[in-house]
């Protein structure tokens, strides 16, 4: 059972530093709606309860407001 768990952890930190990895050529703008939508992803999920569709709208709405948030003036 632990080297499920230190697999589990290793897989983890592993796709954490990909996915940073694969940030590093995107706009401002990218970056910011990226953020919003992990942002209302979480948000979403829990306001309601764990539900899919909660964190997806929640991901959606953040990941439009990060957007415009990005926008050039």
């Amino acid at each position: 059972m632990k080297s499920i768990k230190k697999s589990a952890a290793l897989a983890t930190i592993v796709a954490v530093l990909l996915g940073l990895g694969a940030c590093a050529d995107m706009t401002t703008r990218e970056k910011n709606t990226v953020a919003g939508a992990a942002i209302g992803g979480v948000a979403g999920s829990v306001l309601s309860g764990g539900s899919g569709l909660g964190t997806v709208g929640g991901a959606a709405v953040g990941g439009v407001i990060g957007n415009q948030v990005g926008k050039p003036k």
